[in-house]
């Protein structure tokens, strides 16, 4: 019982570690596009964001639900076979997330956690403890569909927004009033991000709290001490920042305008809030990065870094499965050792940790220089000064050098 008792707390304090790297890693999903338009200060925006995060935590338990009474059955497992298993999971998921943070790639902490948890499972109880329709329908599919759906939208509405404001084609700070709008759009997608990815984390403390009997598993909602203590862990990973990763979403995508932000961010929190709602686990990563590659090309003339978008592309791939294969192997340890394995996890994933975070040092991102280069994208991403005409303005021009031919040839025949 003692045993029982003190994993459960390793995987607590674990938990909460893994909603605090979600917090740094995923504040470049609300927040990069606004800083890279000049909307908002890159300090500001992360405050903003974090406090949204706070809030948004309260909003919605149903993504909770589906991690605490859907992915794994609980219900056929015994508290010495699932907490450390469930320990193991989330190795798995923060050490991919410290790595992927390290290299400034936005990967999924979503897909990291369902990634460790299913690897850990499959080798420590097998196949059988994971309802693969849930998987299926709430994890895989929403992660098919959700990006592709986001980025349909942010294209749609990018295209609406230069049509309507067609005008100032000519003048380079016409759109302006976008930046205000970002700052609401952008705010509501760090208010959908706390309503989706927080309440992973308290899905997985319920689940342990259910596996260690000390709450009934016909009660799937989480407690309020643990809604509190995600809500409060996420919001100060957010507001520690995730530079890095800003940098990469905000300025190697595409050269991003103010219509474009505003576009994107709406798209993004529309398409999350929507899923928080059916207790779809989305990545707000893919949703966001989705919704900036769609505004890219719905700007006439942009031109989109494909080879970033496959670099995002390939950590989304490699997210599940190499997240799983670390969850694999920690698992594994604590099936051949039992305790002493928990221990030996326990030493790995604080090694691992510190070795990435005194790896970043030697070439930090902050606040004073995440988006420097923002400013000079162009230089990296061929964006025409003025965009070309559209249809209407080709016909106009045509019409009028049609005009201008027949008026020359009258008075050449006069």
């Amino acid at each position: 019982m003692e045993t029982a008792v003190l994993i459960l707390l390793l995987v607590i304090g674990l938990a909460l570690f893994f909603d605090f790297t979600n917090g740094f890693h995923d504040t470049a999903n609300a927040m990069a596009t606004p800083i890279a338009t000049g909307a908002l200060k890159p300090k500001v925006a992360v405050l903003l964001a974090a406090g949204l995060n706070l809030v948004g935590a309260f909003l919605s338990t149903e993504v909770a639900k589906t991690v605490s009474h859907g992915i794994i059955h609980e219900d056929q497992l015994a508290a010495t076979a699932l907490l450390p298993l469930i320990f193991a999971g989330l190795i798995g998921a923060i050490t991919w997330n410290m790595l992927t943070w390290l290299l400034g790639l936005p990967s999924s902490s979503s897909h990291a956690l369902f990634g460790g948890l299913i690897g850990a499972t499959l080798v420590g109880v097998g196949a059988m403890a994971i309802d693969f329709g849930v998987v299926l329908s709430k994890i895989i599919l929403p992660a098919l569909i959700a990006p592709v759906t986001a980025g349909v939208i942010a294209f749609t509405v990018t295209k609406v927004a230069y049509a309507v404001t067609r005008r100032h084609d000519g003048k380079p700070d016409g759109r302006d009033g976008f930046r205000w709008g970002q700052i609401f759009t952008s705010s509501l997608v760090a208010l959908a991000h706390g309503t989706n990815d927080a309440q992973k984390t308290m899905g997985v403390i319920t689940l342990a709290l259910i596996a260690a009997g000390w709450q009934s598993a016909e009660h799937a909602e989480p407690q309020l001490w643990v809604i509190v203590a995600c809500a409060v862990t996420i919001a100060l990973g957010t507001y520690m920042g995730g530079w890095r990763i800003i940098r990469t979403l905000g300025k190697g995508l595409t050269d991003v305008k103010p219509a474009q932000g505003f576009s994107a961010e709406a798209s993004t929190a529309s398409t999350i809030l929507a899923s928080s709602a059916l207790g779809f686990a989305l990545s707000t990563t893919q949703v966001a990065s989705g919704s900036v590659i769609g505004s890219g090309l719905g700007r006439r003339g942009s031109t989109v870094r494909w080879a970033t978008v496959g670099r995002i592309a390939v950590g989304w791939l490699l997210t599940l499965p190499a997240s799983g294969a670390v969850g694999a192997v920690a698992a594994l340890l604590v099936v051949w050792f039992g305790p002493v394995g928990i221990v030996v996890d326990a030493i790995a994933a604080v090694a691992i940790v510190l070795a990435l975070f005194l790896r970043s040092r030697r070439n930090e991102v902050h606040a004073g220089n995440a988006m420097s280069e923002v400013a000079d994208s162009g230089l990296a991403v061929e964006v025409p000064a003025d965009p070309p005409p559209t249809r209407r303005q080709r016909r106009a021009k045509a019409a009028a050098a049609a005009k201008k031919s027949g008026s020359e040839q009258t008075e050449g025949e006069r």
